[in-house]
């Protein structure tokens, strides 16, 4: 008798006569049409592993790029003809439902929230999850599951890009581009928790809300570049990577520091600034480089919680959908026009 069929990353453990779960799942690369809403088999976890009755997960430009396998280079991770991983979703918040035999740090019962991604899961976009405690942290008592399932990817993002990358500073002058994104919401946030002045980039749109979270400054990207209104910055965050190195530099004062991540509208530019970058880094006083690759880990995550509990990061939410409608969730991201996350309500 076959006792577990594993898919990979997911720990959804195909055992005879366990319960079922509902989750969404696709068999093939391609658009968000691919993906079903399916009853699979409910996970059982291994001594390492807690097992979550999901609330609330979050959607991210990761889920597009594992659902159509772009870049193509991707698939030599993520299965070269099919996925090997068969569930998406990467940010959750939930309760334990059951721990393994190692597991010291949660009981169930515990809410928690986490991101799977860096350790070599997905899967939220279903009812139950198994995942390495490692992933996981108490939320918040006074954050709700949405709130909470907003949080990993982007704010650690934001965290690690202005903080470790772009070394921040209280008093500093220091530019958002892409201000109104789930990424660039949290840096407004973020920025402004460290002590910065802090300007928005966004559109028309979405003026006042990036004035309501915190900015001193807002640049409407319809009306004015600011890249060439004479102002400058002593850090620019850019979460939409849609501007090339020489925008950059002319924004920045002597050493100033431009840290550029979310090429996904535009990926031809992130060998612009990954070279060109790399040049004006060598050869003057400015530095400009993209993000390297994020892991979520429990001290970043801690620390957005104490964030949270302090009331100096509100997630902005624009949307929620069921868990049945995560298909339309993708499409509405991938339009490129949300103002801050997309929220799964499991």
């Amino acid at each position: 008798m076959n006792n577990a069929t594993t898919n990979p990353g997911t720990r959804i453990a195909m055992l005879p006569g366990t319960n079922e779960m509902k989750a969404i799942v696709y068999h093939k690369y391609g658009p968000p049409d691919v993906l079903e809403l399916k009853e699979v088999e409910k996970p059982t976890p291994k001594d390492d592993e807690v097992l979550i009755k999901v609330q609330a997960a979050s959607v991210n430009p990761l889920d597009w790029h594992f659902l159509r396998a772009t870049p193509f280079f991707g698939r030599l991770a993520m299965g070269l003809l099919k996925p090997k991983r068969k569930i998406l979703g990467a940010d959750l918040a939930g309760r334990v439902e059951a721990v393994g035999g190692n597991v010291k740090q949660f009981q169930p019962g515990d809410e928690i929230f986490g991101s799977i991604f860096s350790y070599g899961y997905v899967g939220a976009f279903a009812e139950y999850v198994c995942v390495t405690e490692k992933a996981l942290v108490l939320k918040p008592a006074g954050t709700t599951f949405e709130e909470a399932a907003a949080v990993p990817v982007a704010a650690v993002t934001a965290l690690q890009g202005l903080r470790d990358k772009g070394q921040i500073q209280p008093g500093q002058k220091v530019l958002i581009n892409g201000a109104s994104g789930g990424v660039g919401t949290f840096a407004v946030q973020i920025a402004k928790s460290f002590g910065a002045e802090v300007t928005g980039v966004c559109s028309t749109r979405n003026l006042d809300m990036v004035r309501s979270i915190g900015a001193d400054h807002v640049i409407d990207y319809t009306q004015e570049d600011f890249t060439k209104n004479g102002q400058t910055y002593d850090l620019i965050y850019c979460a939409v990577g849609n501007r090339s190195a020489a925008d950059y530099k002319r924004a920045l004062n002597p050493k100033g520091i431009c840290v550029v991540t979310g090429f996904t509208t535009m990926p031809h530019l992130l060998f612009q600034v990954v070279f060109l970058g790399a040049w004006v880094s060598m050869t003057g006083s400015k530095t400009i480089g993209a993000m390297g690759t994020v892991k979520v880990n429990k001290a970043d995550l801690g620390f957005m919680g104490e964030l949270l509990e302090d009331g100096k990061v509100v997630p902005v939410i624009d949307r929620r959908y069921p868990l049945s409608e995560v298909a339309d969730a993708i499409r509405y991201l991938e339009e490129g026009h949300a103002r801050g996350k997309v929220i799964i309500n499991v």
